[in-house]
């Protein structure tokens, strides 16, 4: 399901049980110097992720401080993130001009203790030839794998301009394991120039016709069920915030399209890939 841009006012774009995708939750707050925004979400572990600016974090009592390091968009610096356990009151405070902050969400049933991420963990795979070529920085990813319950949440960047991303086709919308997890997804894209846009495919059934979104800059992308590569126009940059939420487990197992499964063979690195989402 494609969510066009819109002006949401710091209120949930993904809000807890969505019909849609369930197991996420997602907001974007936009705040301006000393402006503040409390939430609580029964239910959720949630992890709070600066898109741009600077923000103080108060978790129930446990500071963070001046978390984010970015100006004016996603490329201009590197992303930082906190940790909320579930049900938890998050605090979140503008220390710079202004502010806009990603807040991702997994249901999850027990409550755990709040961190903060200042590193991220950095996978590259694809390459130019087969037009694959990526960057993904883990926020809560493999090294946070004892601290998190369901959630996994990546930044993910195209290398040079144009290709696609999420090939070969997988899914993981069936709790089948080991073969695959159930995890709902959800992303945020931006293109660079912003008036750049994407395609987001979405095939239900291996050589069957499926659906196919226009995506444009800010536009929110939910994945319940299907095979979901996407693609950027050529002479523009992509990224998308990405959310995962695992209905029995964190660690997530995709279940390649038969169709193409064969082309893992053919991307450099993205072995490496598929196994940091742990």
């Amino acid at each position: 399901m494609h969510i066009a841009p819109y002006e949401n006012q710091n209120k949930p774009i993904v809000d807890a049980d969505d019909p849609t995708v369930p197991l996420n939750y997602f907001n974007i707050v936009k705040l301006r110097r000393g402006e503040a925004f409390e939430y609580q979400v029964p239910g959720y572990e949630t992890c709070i992720v600066p898109a741009t600016g600077s923000v103080d974090i108060d978790v129930e009592g446990v500071q963070f401080v001046k978390l984010g390091n970015r100006g004016e968009d996603v490329w201009d610096g590197e992303p930082e993130g906190v940790y909320v356990p579930v049900g938890a009151k998050a605090q979140i405070v503008c220390v710079s001009d202004e502010a806009e902050v990603f807040i991702a969400g997994a249901k999850y049933d027990k409550v755990l203790e709040p961190f903060d991420v200042r590193q991220h963990d950095l996978v590259q795979y694809g390459s130019d030839d087969t037009k694959t070529h990526r960057k993904i920085k883990h926020i809560l990813g493999q090294k946070q794998h004892d601290k998190v319950g369901r959630l996994l949440v990546s930044e993910l960047f195209t290398v040079g301009q144009g290709g696609w991303s999420g090939f070969p086709s997988h899914k993981h919308d069936t709790n089948r394991l080991p073969d695959e997890s159930r995890h709902d997804e959800t992303y945020n894209f931006r293109f660079k120039p912003n008036w750049g846009s994407g395609l987001q495919m979405l095939q239900r059934e291996d050589n069957e016709p499926g659906d196919a979104y226009h995506i444009v800059d800010g536009s929110t992308i939910c994945i319940d069920k299907g095979y979901h590569p996407c693609c950027v126009l050529p002479g523009y940059e992509m990224y998308y915030f990405t959310i995962l939420g695992g209905l029995s487990q964190r660690s997530l197992v995709q279940y390649f399209q038969p169709t193409h499964a064969y082309q893992i063979e053919t991307i450099p690195g993205i072995k490496d890939m598929i196994a940091k989402f742990k």
